[in-house]
């Protein structure tokens, strides 16, 4: 069985410790890069990261990750409310995908309350802040073995 997890983050997620603390909190993407490869690795699977402000970039990794991951935790920040080609990325190569968020993106501007990409996806973690992303990856593995139906 594959055990690699593909870790995605998009656009101005880079800027985490900087960007909206009050929102994001001081974290970098760094720190949680390194949080979410432990959890990942107490799971049993390895995990990667990757991050881009770039639509096509993220398309050509979720590409990539055909055949080569057992599934995706991806944070596609903006392009979550409408971005059709991470949208059809995601579709294309059938892996299972759980979309996270730091924030509440239910309770914050109504559009962000839409994801175009959350109906590709096999759950959504939303409004815990980091710890969104170890959740994200909690989701995943249990979908990965067989135990989200449990």
């Amino acid at each position: 069985m594959n055990k690699k997890i593909l870790l995605i983050n998009g656009p101005n997620m880079n800027m985490l410790g900087i960007r909206q603390p009050e929102i994001y909190g001081r974290d970098t993407l760094e720190t949680i890069e390194t949080l979410t490869k432990k959890r990942a690795e107490e799971l049993g699977y390895e995990c990667e990261c990757f991050q881009s402000n770039y639509e096509g970039a993220i398309v050509e990794e979720i590409h990539r990750a055909y055949n080569r991951v057992a599934g995706i935790v991806m944070n596609p920040a903006a392009f979550t409310h409408y971005s059709v080609a991470v949208a059809d990325a995601v579709s294309a190569v059938g892996l299972p995908v759980v979309e996270v968020h730091m924030s509440d993106i239910h309770s914050r501007e109504s559009f962000r309350h839409n994801s175009v990409i959350l109906p590709y996806c096999i759950g959504q973690v939303a409004g815990h802040g980091r710890d969104s992303y170890t959740m994200g990856v909690e989701k995943l593995v249990d979908h990965l073995e067989g135990r989200d139906n449990a």
